[in-house]
């Protein structure tokens, strides 16, 4: 092969690859900048809640255990559980 023929082949083999990183790069540096502002919003919406639970908390100023949690009801049932006949017993093999 040709000096020419080689150079073509490594621009053709070569040229969209260093064209698709490039744009990846760019990318990448954009969804930085982006992940900064969500984890500046999420430290904000930590911080916010951390104050309202603080407000709410029910441990006595000793430092001692807090109020219990209240008894939550019994779950309704959901259906009735039948028993099965005691001389129909299905063995399996």
């Amino acid at each position: 092969m040709s000096t020419t023929t080689d150079a073509i082949t490594a621009a053709v083999l070569i040229g969209p690859g260093a064209l698709l990183g490039a744009a990846a790069l760019i990318t990448q540096r954009g969804a930085k900048a982006d992940s900064a502002a969500v984890l500046q919003v999420l430290a904000e919406s930590a911080a916010e809640r951390a104050a309202r639970t603080a407000e709410t908390d029910m441990a006595p100023p000793d430092g001692g255990e807090g109020a219990p949690a209240p008894v939550a009801e019994t779950p309704a049932r959901l259906a009735t559980v039948l028993a099965f006949p005691e001389g129909r017993v299905r063995r399996a093999a």
